[in-house]
Parts: structure tokens; C-alpha cells; sequence
């Protein structure tokens, strides 16, 4: 799975949507999210992916960027706990793999090859299987 994407775009620029800040309250992860979406691509870490791809942004971009990494670090973590970037990418519904087979592919293939599979993710490791 090939993809080539200007990694010095951000995700504003490659979905071409520029989002203003909100007129009332933002929460922080809101703030956050709005910050990202402004960052290169090829500059966000382990942690931005995996903040983003929870909140469902810019999937078509950041699961084939998350799957280089985890081709690499299958655990590849962020902020949370080894594997914080394995569950976000695991966790997506299902509509999100029937948009994106190709990398749902690619995903079952970096599981199946896991050793040992922390505690902390047989749940998401064995809901992703099942679908």
C-alpha cells in the first residue's frame, strides 16, 4: 500500500477545509485538534496520530501515515500506554474499513503477526478481527 501524500501539507490544506475557531467555548481537545489539522502531516508525532485518528480526523490522510509506523512498531506509542496508536487505528467503526479496505487489510496483516498481544489490547485485537 503505496500512497503518496505531500507530507509538508497539512491536514487543512489536503482536505482543504480551514476550520476558524470556534465563537463560543472550545474545549482543550477541541483546541488541540484544530492545532493539529494546521501541522504538516509528515511533522505530526506518534501522539498527534493517535489523538486524531480517535477523534476521526483526517482518516483518509492518517491510517495509511499510522500504518507505516506500525509496520515498523507494531506497539508504536504515544502519550498513553504501549500500543495507544495500535487501538486508535483498531477502534475505527467498521464503515471506516468498508471506505478504506486496503489499509483494513494491511491492519489484519500487522496483527496477525503480533507475538504476544498486551493485556491492554486483546479487546481491540480481538473486536478488529471479528469484523
Amino acid at each position: 500500500m503505496t500512497r503518496l501524500v505531500n507530507r509538508d501539507r497539512s491536514l487543512e490544506e489536503l482536505e482543504r477545509d480551514r476550520r476558524s475557531a470556534p465563537s463560543g467555548p472550545e474545549t482543550r481537545l477541541m483546541a488541540t485538534v484544530r492545532e493539529l489539522r494546521r501541522k504538516p502531516i509528515g511533522d505530526l508525532t506518534v501522539e498527534d496520530m493517535r489523538l486524531l485518528i480517535r477523534q476521526d480526523v483526517g482518516l483518509a490522510h492518517l491510517l495509511p501515515l499510522a500504518v507505516e509506523v506500525l509496520r515498523v512498531d507494531p506497539l508504536a506509542e504515544g502519550d498513553l500506554y504501549e500500543g495507544d496508536l495500535l487501538a486508535a487505528v483498531l477502534t475505527r467503526s467498521p464503515e471506516v474499513w468498508s471506505e478504506f479496505p486496503e489499509v483494513g487489510r494491511e491492519v489484519h496483516l500487522i496483527v496477525s503477526e503480533l507475538a504476544d498481544v498486551p493485556p491492554a489490547l486483546e479487546r481491540e485485537v480481538e473486536g478488529f478481527q471479528a469484523l
